[in-house]
């Protein structure tokens, strides 16, 4: 059985919408699954789980929450080398751009992605939260 976990910040509750799906998804599919607060998780726990669900909405101009999420994710990022990774999150403006930075360094740091991405604009609808549950599903 896969161990999941979930890791996820989020300001407004959407981000932790989506997150809550990715962890459903990841159950129904059969995976042992966590769900972590980005300040409640750490790299000492990277090699615990066969794989990881990271979700962070996009901030300022475009980037990852920096006073939680961020130092969060740069100490477990040196682990993500061969790991199956997904990434999910939410935005109120732009297009999306924090996301495809942040796919593009976890690709560049060895990480499996396990599929495409998952954004939204603002609150999740059910074609988001179905997408969500199929990315917590791909890391089986």
């Amino acid at each position: 059985m896969s161990k999941i976990a979930v890791v996820y910040w989020s300001g407004t509750g959407n981000t932790q919408a989506m997150a809550e799906s990715v962890l459903y998804g990841a159950r129904n599919a059969g995976a042992e699954a966590d769900i972590f607060a980005a300040a409640d998780f750490s790299a000492d726990l990277m090699d615990k789980y066969d794989a990881i669900a990271f979700g962070c909405p996009s901030m300022g101009s475009e980037e990852l929450e920096d006073s939680e999420f961020q130092p969060v994710f740069s100490e477990c990022e040196p682990l993500i080398n061969g790991k199956r990774i997904a990434l999910f999150g939410s935005y109120g403006w732009g297009d999306g751009q924090w996301m495809r930075d942040w796919e593009e360094a976890c690709k560049g740091d060895g990480a499996i992605l396990v599929s495409d991405p998952v954004i939204c604009c603002d609150s999740p609808d059910d074609e988001a939260l179905t997408a969500c549950q199929a990315l917590g599903a791909a890391l089986i």
